[in-house]
C-alpha cells in the first residue's frame, strides 16, 4: 500500500486541463472582485450629481461597503476551513450578484448603501477562498506565475468598468454597472458542477472517492486507488481547534503582524486610487470621460505587474519582488506629486498600479503559502480582513485630506508613506517559521513505484 500525500501530488504535478479548469473558474470569479472595486470610484462622478453628493458623503458611501467586504473576510474564511472553500465561493457569488443588481435599482443612497453592504460581504469573502484553492490546486514550479496569471482577471474587471464608464454610461446611467453584476448568478450552474472543492476538505470528511478522482485528473500516470493510504488521520488531525488561534501559534505571530500591516497599506492605496483616481484626474483638468481612461491605464500596469513579478518571484523570490515593487512604488508617487507632463502622468500612474494591485497580487499566494494547508483560508482571509481596514479608511480619509483644501499632486505623494511601510512589513516576515510548499519531481517511472511525498 502506498502512503501518499495528496496536496505534495497536486504541487510536483505538470499543468493540464484539470488545473487549467480550476485557473478558468478562478480567474472568472476574481474579475468579478476587480469589477467590484473599480465600479464604485467609474460611476461615482455621475451619481454624485445625481444624489448631489458632497466628496465626504461619497467617500463615505465608498467606505460603509467596504465594511462589508471586512465582514466577509473575517466571517468566512475560517467558515471556508471547515466546511468547504467551494461550498463558501459559491454563496459570495450568489450575495454579490443579487445585491449589486439590487444597488443598481436603489431609489435611494440608503438603500443603494445597504445592497452595496451585503454584496461587499460576498466579496470580501470571496477572494480569500479563490486564492487558497488556486494556490492549492497550482504546480508548485509554476504557481508564482499561475496564481498572478489569475489576477489578470481581477485587473480585466476594472478594465471592464472603466470601459463601461468611458462608452455605455453616457449613453444610458450609472446603474448600468451594478446590472452587469447579474452575470455571475447566471453562470452559478456551471460553476457548481465544473469546480473542484478542496483536497484537504475531502480528506477530513474520509472523502477518499472524491482525493481519487481528483488525483487522477492531476496525475494520470500516478493511477491513485482507493486503497491506498492518504494518511487523512493528520488532515482529521490538523483541522481541530480554532484556526484563528493557529495564525500565533509556533512562532508564527511576529510575522503574522508584520503581514497584516503590509496588506494594509496595501489595500489602503488600492482603494484609495481606485476609488478617487477619476475624481482627481479632473483636478489635473481632465474631462470626466478623459480621466476614466486613467482608470484603463491603472488596470493595465495592474496586469504588467502581476505577470512581471510572477515571473521574477520564481527566479528571485517572491519576497525580493514584493519589497522591490513597494519600494518603486514609493518613488513613483513622489514623481507624480511633481509631474506635469501628460505622457509622464500616463506612465507614472501605469507603474502605480503595477505597485499596488500587481503587488497584492504577487502577496496573496505568498501569505497564503505562509501558513499550514489546513488554515490557509483563514491565513489569507484575516490579512485580507486586515487590508480591508485600510480599505475603509483610504476613500474618506482621501476625502477629508482634499475637502482640507489639498490638492491631487499633494494626496499623490502621500501614498508613498504605506507603500515604504509595506516594503518594511514583508522585510520583517520570519520565512524559517512559514510552511512553504516544496516538490520534488521525480522521474516517471520513479514516481510510479515509490511513495509519493515530499
Amino acid at each position: 500500500m502506498r502512503k501518499i500525500v495528496a496536496l505534495d501530488v497536486v504541487a510536483a504535478s505538470k499543468f493540464n486541463r484539470f488545473h487549467l479548469l480550476v485557473f478558468i473558474w478562478c480567474f472568472y470569479a476574481i474579475a468579478f472582485d476587480g469589477y467590484d472595486i473599480a465600479m464604485y470610484g467609474v460611476g461615482l462622478p455621475w451619481m454624485m450629481k445625481e444624489w448631489g453628493l458632497s466628496p465626504i458623503q461619497a467617500g463615505a458611501v465608498g467606505s460603509y461597503s467596504l465594511f462589508g467586504m471586512l465582514l466577509g473576510a473575517l466571517v468566512l474564511g475560517p467558515v471556508a476551513d471547515k466546511y468547504g472553500r467551494k461550498n463558501v465561493i459559491v454563496l459570495c457569488m450568489l450575495l454579490f450578484s443579487v445585491f449589486t443588481l439590487g444597488a443598481g435599482m436603489a431609489p435611494n443612497l440608503m438603500v443603494f448603501g445597504v445592497m452595496r453592504f451585503i454584496a461587499a460581504i460576498g466579496m470580501g469573502g470571496l477572494m480569500p477562498n479563490v486564492i487558497s484553492l488556486m494556490t492549492e490546486y497550482s504546480p508548485k514550479k509554476r504557481r508564482a506565475i499561475i496564481v498572478a496569471s489569475m489576477y489578470i482577471g481581477y485587473s480585466l474587471g476594472g478594465i471592464l468598468a472603466s470601459l463601461t464608464g468611458m462608452y455605455l454610461i453616457s449613453d444610458a446611467n450609472w446603474r448600468i454597472l451594478y446590472y452587469i453584476g447579474i452575470i455571475p448568478l447566471l453562470t452559478l450552474p456551471f460553476f457548481i458542477k465544473q469546480f473542484p472543492e478542496s483536497l484537504s476538505y475531502y480528506l477530513a470528511r474520509n472523502r477518499i472517492g472524491d482525493v481519487v478522482r481528483i488525483l487522477n485528473q492531476v496525475d494520470p500516470a500516478g493511477e491513485y486507488k482507493e486503497y491506498d493510504d492518504y494518511m487523512q488521520k493528520d488532515t482529521q488531525e490538523g483541522i481541530k481547534g480554532s484556526p484563528v488561534k493557529k495564525l500565533f501559534n509556533q512562532n508564527r505571530a511576529f510575522s503574522t503582524a508584520a503581514i497584516w500591516t503590509a496588506v494594509f497599506c496595501t489595500l489602503m492605496m488600492a482603494y484609495g486610487l481606485n476609488t478617487w483616481l477619476p475624481k482627481m484626474m479632473q483636478e489635473f483638468g481632465f474631462s470626466i470621460s478623459s480621466s476614466m481612461s486613467f482608470n484603463l491605464i491603472l488596470c493595465l500596469g495592474q496586469i504588467a505587474g502581476s505577470i512581471g513579478g510572477g515571473y521574477f518571484a520564481g527566479k528571485i523570490g517572491h519576497r525580493n519582488v514584493l519589497v522591490s515593487l513597494f519600494v518603486l512604488g514609493a518613488v513613483t508617487f513622489i514623481a507624480l506629486s511633481m509631474a506635469s507632463n501628460v505622457t509622464f502622468v500616463y506612465f507614472l500612474v501605469f507603474l502605480g498600479g503595477a505597485c499596488t494591485v500587481g503587488a497584492m497580487n504577487l502577496g496573496n499566494p505568498y501569505i497564503t503559502e505562509y501558513y499550514p494547508r489546513e488554515i490557509r483560508a483563514t491565513g489569507i482571509g484575516y490579512a485580507q480582513a486586515a487590508g480591508r481596514v485600510g480599505s475603509i479608511l483610504a476613500p474618506t480619509l482621501i476625502a477629508l485630506i482634499m475637502a482640507a483644501g489639498a490638492g491631487s499632486k499633494m494626496v499623490f505623494g502621500l501614498f508613498a508613506i504605506p507603500s515604504l511601510i509595506a516594503a518594511v512589513g514583508y522585510l520583517l516576515v520570519r520565512e524559517k517559521y512559514g510552511s512553504f510548499d516544496k516538490a520534488e519531481v521525480e522521474p516517471e517511472p520513479e514516481r510510479a513505484r515509490k511513495t509519493v511525498s515530499v
